[in-house]
This record gives C-alpha cells, structure tokens and sequence, in this order.
C-alpha cells in the first residue's frame, strides 16, 4: 500500500518471519526486516530468502525496542506500523486502518482488535480507546498503524519499559496530544507460542507502572482533563483506577483464567 510502511522486527524467528513479511508485502506496503542479531542457521536462512522488495537491516543484538527504532529510522511515508516477526496482518488490515486515518486527521493512529493463534485462540476484545483508561491498562497493543509524526514527536519505543514499551510509546503520544481510534475488527494475528511475551510476574508490572507514572508525571497530573474526555463513568474510572493499577491477581492465576477464555488453538 503505497504510503504506509511496516516494519518487522525478528530475532531468531525464523520459523515464522516469512509470514509475518508476507502479510504485509500482500496489502501493497514498504517493508522493513530488522534482525536484531539472529545466529540461529534457519533465521538467517529464512532472512536471506525474503524478497528483493523487503529492505533488511542487521544490527547487533539490541533488543525489541532498539530493532523497532531502527526500523522507524528507515521510514519515509506518511503511515509506518511495527510488527512482531512472529505475528501477522489479518487481510485488509492496512487498508482498514488507513482509512480512519485519512478520514479523520485528528487522530494520531488506529488499530483494531487481536485475534490469537497458536497455543491459545480467540480473539481479544480490549474496550475502545479511552485516555483515561490508558493511564491505568494497555489496551492497545503494538501494532498499530500510525502517522510518521507520532514516532518522531515520541522518539519512538522507550527500552526501559521492556514489555511494555508500547504501552509507554502510546502514554507518550497522549502527552504530545496524539489521540488514538480503534475499529472493531480484527486487524492482527496475534501467535501464542511457549516462551512469547504476554503479561509477567506483578512485581515487573508494577514496576513498570511507577516507571511510567515518573516519566510521564505531568500527564497523570491531567488526570481531571482527561477524566472529562473519557466515555467512561465514575464506577468504570474507579475500575480503572483502583485495579488496574494494583492488578492484584497474581499472574499465575491470570494466565489459568486465559485458558479458560480462550480455548487451545
């Protein structure tokens, strides 16, 4: 799709990258591979094999977020999305998801729900887009597709937040005033594999919330601004407020409830 670029981040994926670089070659966009220093002899195999059109980058290993920006330093359309190696695009997402843009140019970058594949199935269905309840939850995922702007304006992913980098990436975006927009169809593939990144223990997650609440102090002081922005009620700002925060449910036990939603794939 012209305009729009996708950049695909890979560490030894290999079993997976071409799928995830195929899903968007097919919507028409510029694709950037990033191998953040893969070793693994069917990686680098696999990265050689992808298309002429893919632009490939290799770094030393540097971790997620620096593979991201890498990727982001390539960028020269208006649009550009990020992508895990391991994930794909449901057909049609970027046409989707650039349309809201187009159409409105108010907001900063749209997504659409996840739909699980792999170990666990089913799709996630995250409220929409609330500022206020982003002060408190995640609820938008990575892979977004959003205009050049937000990245430069944020400076990117923040590699102090580890898994949930993106999650600071998107506070930050409402600091600098970038509103988000989330259509209600599926526009990611979401694999859950054994070893893959969702959630953590509680002691990684609250830490990363006090980190977040340091960095970005002067938004979580626009609590009041934002309350009266957001759909949400005094019982659901509540909600947010005191749960999420805290999420005092041991991960373990989370992950028991998810196999429960959401069946073997």
């Amino acid at each position: 799709m012209s305009g729009v670029t996708v950049v695909v981040t890979c560490f030894e994926l290999g079993a997976y990258v071409g799928e995830a670089v195929g899903s968007a070659l097919e919507q028409e966009a510029h694709v950037v591979v990033v191998d953040d220093g893969s070793r693994e002899p069917a990686t680098l195999a696999a990265l050689e094999a992808l298309p002429d059109a893919v632009e490939l980058v290799r770094q030393e290993n540097r971790g997620a977020a620096a593979a991201r920006n890498a990727g982001l330093e390539r960028v020269r359309t208006p649009y550009a999305l990020v992508l895990d190696g391991d994930d794909r695009l449901a057909p049609g997402a970027l046409a989707t998801l650039r349309g809201v843009l187009d159409a409105e140019p108010g907001v900063g970058f749209a997504y659409g729900l996840m739909e699980q594949f792999g170990e666990l199935s089913g799709v996630l269905r995250f409220p929409p887009y609330d500022p206020y309840a982003l002060l408190y939850r995640h609820t938008i995922g990575l892979s977004a597709l959003a205009r050049t702007e937000v990245f430069e304006r944020t400076g990117g992913f923040d590699p102090a937040f580890g898994e949930y980098e993106d999650w600071e990436l998107w506070l930050h975006a409402l600091a600098c005033g970038q509103r988000g927009r989330q259509v209600p169809e599926v526009t990611l593939h979401y694999r859950r594999r054994a070893g893959s990144k969702f959630g953590s223990d509680r002691r990684a997650y609250r830490g990363a919330v006090r980190r977040l609440r340091a960095k970005h102090a002067g938004l979580y002081a626009r609590r009041a601004e934002l309350a009266r922005e957001s759909t949400l009620g005094p019982l659901g700002r509540a909600w947010y407020r005191g749960f999420w925060g805290a999420r005092p449910v041991p991960a373990g036990v989370e992950a028991a409830v998810h196999k429960v939603l959401w069946r073997p794939g």
